[in-house]
């Protein structure tokens, strides 16, 4: 069976999507989810690149399933909540990145949630990436169609190609997996384009993974994050509580609830619940290769030391990739 996909879609949904009243309702809910594990040094040092005004958060989805002692994070983002130039952007990290780990040397980016969890994940990101992380959300695999089904569905443009292995992981696997008694008959998928999804439907677009790359795979989380911002928007302030208790019980952030309030805040001062989207490192054979380095190590991903440029100029200075005269 393929690795299960996850999606880190709480704190988007958290911190992008929910209207300033929300946050006193929740307060003292939000208190249940601090996590004080994590090395404060490692979050609270301005090493590398920081700028006032821009939050980089990443949110962190693991591969863990139930009775396992570790897990690796499949699905890596930075949330960058950007009050200089008022956006909201999302870059996704990819999982095969070959980097340098602290302590266990050149590895896959996956690999350091295994060996040290959000700490070393985080120490890795900073150092490998030269940017400082200023917050975290972690969230495993199970919440994820609960979440979607409390919304009634996401939307998003299922393509022609993609109709089949959503089909097949939706008989083999994620229809069982809900255990929703209200789930009702099986529905596959029998067109492309904008549709909305249930749990179990969504979960399927989000494993695809061998009809195309593993760049398209991070597209395809990242607009379910976007569908489910534009869930909650365009969700009825009644069913916030029950979407809530959804959430909750699944997140874990080191940021306390008079923190998550004042980043809710920002969020609502950009005006704009619109994410502009990033991969890294870039796919053109020019700033990054794709390359198997030993039978033990696999298939891995090494960028271009001058690509952290386009990077930073995507989170810092609000340059989209395809318009950087760098990668002209």
């Amino acid at each position: 069976m393929s690795k299960l996909k996850k999606l880190v879609i709480v704190l988007a949904v958290l911190v992008v999507a929910f209207p300033a009243a929300a946050f006193g309702y929740v307060y003292m809910k939000l208190n249940s989810i601090h996590d004080s594990s994590v090395d404060k040094n490692i979050l609270g040092k301005n090493n590398y690149r920081a700028e006032n005004g821009i939050t980089n958060v990443l949110l962190i989805g693991t591969d863990g399933r139930p009775g396992e002692t570790s897990s690796r994070s499949d699905a890596m983002m930075i949330l960058t909540i950007d009050g200089k130039n008022k956006s909201l952007k999302l870059t996704s990290l990819a999982r095969d990145t070959y980097v340098d780990i602290p302590g266990h040397g050149k590895q896959k980016l996956t690999h350091a949630y295994v060996y040290g969890q959000e700490s070393l994940l985080i120490e890795t990101i900073e150092k490998n990436f030269e940017l400082d992380i200023q917050n975290y959300a972690t969230v495993d695999f199970y919440s994820f169609m609960d979440i979607v089904d409390t919304l009634g569905g996401v939307s998003v443009d299922v393509q022609q190609n993609e109709i089949a292995e959503m089909n097949k992981f939706i008989k083999w696997d994620t229809y069982k997996w809900n255990t929703n008694p209200n789930k009702g008959p099986m529905k596959l998928i029998e067109n492309p384009g904008v549709q909305t999804l249930n749990g179990y439907q969504l979960l399927s677009y989000s494993r695809i993974r061998k009809n195309d790359s593993a760049f398209e795979r991070d597209r395809r989380q990242r607009n379910v994050i976007q569908g489910l911002i534009n869930g909650v928007k365009d969700l009825p302030v009644t069913k916030y509580p029950s979407l809530i208790d959804t959430i909750l019980p699944y997140l874990k952030t080191n940021m306390k609830p008079t923190e998550i309030i004042a980043l809710g805040g920002k969020v609502l001062s950009i005006g704009n619940n619109e994410l502009k989207q990033m991969e890294f490192p870039i796919d053109d054979d020019v700033h990054s290769t794709g390359h198997i380095i030993n039978h033990q190590t696999g298939w891995v991903l090494e960028f271009v030391p001058d690509s952290l440029d386009i990077l930073h100029d995507f989170i810092f200075l609000n340059i989209m990739p395809e318009d950087n005269p760098k990668l002209k």
